[in-house]
């Protein structure tokens, strides 16, 4: 049976502007694509900007697998002042005079926080709580605790060190950082944990994703380009990234022949090779059609997501 053609598939990446949480984003885009079927590889915080990775019609298969993928951050620390959000959205609950620091002890603090680490996420978070949302926990009063979890920050990096005054004439430091990370990182976490590490108190002031997997800001566009797209009748129309092409760039490839191919789409679990990276493999047959996500499993292919 032939599959409706209800609207783009594939991926679009969007460079989302600051105030729009990603479900804002997603609405936007289900116009502009004219489908409901649209959803995201991992939110970001309406504060941040940068690299939010949608998924329309048959690529919202993948995006499950594309949230657990590496992310990079660019974003300015604020020490000397700690907030309920441990952003800058939320109410300051503390502030100390934050001159003077030494950068040796930024460094320590900095590396204390690297690695594979145990995180606290924010209790104004969307981590579930007893199936609520520990944010709207904290809004009813509640007194939120979230165990810490198991992270990776590969890198963490300090590439500039300003002192300045807050508006409340606070001696602060404002520092100028990047993050690589594993999925469910925290970065302003990290702000508030480097912050309280130093004894002073810290949150994010400003935070851009530059990367998500593969897809990074040279291919994002704003909501305002991609609304032109759609707008001008002379051109191609929304830029999707088609659904194989999006695959290749993030998962391991697997070419398969004819018959392999037959029998994976009829969900048959055929011998497969051992990959170099774990995780889902992208099966592709011999004309390049991507034809499912799989992983090994005893040494057979068991199929996560079927797109053929």
């Amino acid at each position: 049976m032939k599959r409706k053609n209800t609207g783009p598939d594939g991926l679009v990446i969007v460079d989302k502007p600051s105030g729009f949480t990603s479900h804002d984003v997603v609405a936007k885009m289900r116009g502009m694509a004219r489908t409901r079927r649209v959803g995201h590889a991992g939110t970001l915080d309406p504060m941040a900007t940068g690299v939010l990775v949608l998924g329309i019609e048959r690529a919202t298969k993948l995006l499950g697998h594309l949230a657990l993928t590496e992310k990079e951050y660019v974003g300015t620390v604020r020490l000397g002042q700690s907030t309920v959000t441990d952003d800058a959205e939320g109410e300051i609950t503390a502030s100390k005079a934050a001159h003077g620091l030494v950068r040796a002890d930024l460094d320590a603090g900095v590396a204390a926080l690297s690695g594979a680490i145990m995180q606290v996420p924010s209790k104004v978070s969307a981590i579930k709580i007893d199936g609520k949302r520990s944010y709207s926990r904290v809004r009813d009063g509640e007194d939120v605790e979230i165990p810490a979890r198991p992270v990776t920050v590969s890198s963490f990096v300090v590439h500039s060190v300003h002192e300045a005054e807050a508006e409340d004439g606070t001696p602060v430091t404002d520092l100028l950082v990047s993050v690589t990370c594993s999925s469910g990182t925290y970065i302003r976490a990290l702000a508030r944990d480097l912050g309280a590490g130093l004894g002073v108190g810290g949150h994010l002031t400003a935070l851009r994703r530059t990367r998500v997997g593969p897809y990074k800001l040279d291919r994002a566009r704003t909501l305002e380009q991609l609304q032109s797209a759609v707008d001008d009748t002379e051109g191609a129309g929304l830029p999707v990234m088609p659904i194989g092409e999006a695959a290749a760039a993030a998962f391991t490839r697997w070419d398969v022949t004819v018959a392999q191919s037959r029998l994976l789409v009829n969900g048959a679990r055929i011998p497969m090779p051992l990959f170099e990276t774990d995780g889902p493999v992208a099966a592709f047959d011999p004309d390049g059609t991507f034809l499912a996500l799989v992983e090994n499993q005893g040494g057979r292919a068991k199929s996560l997501a079927v797109f053929a």
